[in-house]
């Protein structure tokens, strides 16, 4: 077992979840298409609100595949500037 895997299984004991490996590389190809098409800080929050997506019933696949290709269709002026913002901190 790898240590994604084991990392992933341990996620999904602690939170009660069933481990879905199989999912895992839906989910870091959705992180990649985000990360890639818009920005880098895009691929957690992507694959959060894909997961609260997910978790209000929209099939993983379904999430994923649209997700994916709307950062895959980002326009490039959009993602210098969303590249050059720095993330809002609290104060």
């Amino acid at each position: 077992m790898s240590t994604l895997e084991e990392w992933t299984a341990a996620i999904c004991a602690d939170l009660g979840l069933e481990a879905g490996l199989s999912d895992t590389k839906i989910v870091l190809d959705l992180a990649r298409d985000a990360a890639h098409g818009v920005a880098r800080p895009a691929a957690p929050l992507t694959t959060y609100l894909v997961g609260v997506a997910v978790g209000r019933g929209l099939p993983l696949p379904d999430a994923a595949a649209r997700i994916s290709a709307l950062a895959n269709a980002w326009p490039p002026e959009h993602q210098e500037v969303a590249e050059s913002q720095e993330l809002p901190t609290e104060s």
